[in-house]
Order: C-alpha cells, then structure tokens, then sequence
C-alpha cells in the first residue's frame, strides 16, 4: 500500500531548469482516488494545466501532462516524480520530465508542498 496520499496537496516549484515553463507562481492542486492521480495547475505564464498519473506502492508518480501557456501555444509531456518526506511532513517530488511536443528536450525540477 502507498505511504503517500497526494489528494488535497498544494505544490509550488522550488527550482526548474531553463527549458522548462512552470515557475514559482504556478500552483499545482493534487487530487487522488487509489493509485490515480491528477491535477490543474495554472499561473507564472501557464494559462491552464493538467496532469494525470499512476502512484506506485513507494508513491513514485508516472505522469502525463499538457498545458496552454501565455503565448496560446498547448505544451505536453511526460515525467516521472519520486517523493520525498520533509521534516516538517510535507512532500517534495523530485522530477525528470521530457517534453513531447517541440524539441522534445528533457529536463528536472523539484516542487514543494505549500
């Protein structure tokens, strides 16, 4: 069974690299029915957003998202973020994503729970 319940949670990038669109203005709402999980995120020149992905039994997330940003241009890929617990309790997720639209390029962040 997953120690992890995403459902509820509010996620903020903490640190993205350059080719990557979402920043610390973009919020991420979680929602989560057993190993399902998705969520709209929008802001920092994201216009709307969502993701959907399967949580494995360590809370590993393999997710698919898309978006439309500022420039009215709809952006898709694919990542896959491993948890990890703070101290304070709440969640970071390390991800490694890859865009599958445009150049294709891959990328890292790390999003917090707010």
């Amino acid at each position: 069974m997953n120690p992890i319940h995403y459902d509820g949670k509010i996620f903020r990038i903490a640190q993205n690299t350059e080719n990557g669109e979402v920043n610390q203005e973009t919020i991420f709402k979680y929602r989560q029915e057993g190993n399902r999980v998705w969520a709209e995120y929008a802001g920092g020149g994201i216009v709307v957003g969502s993701l959907v992905a399967v949580v494995d039994d360590h809370g590993k997330l393999d997710m698919r998202y898309h978006h439309i940003n500022e420039h009215n241009e709809l952006m898709t890929g694919k990542c896959e973020s491993t948890p990890e617990l703070l101290p304070s309790g709440k969640l970071r997720l390390h991800e490694e994503w890859e865009w599958t639209c445009r150049d294709c390029s891959k990328g890292s962040s790390i999003v917090e729970e707010i």
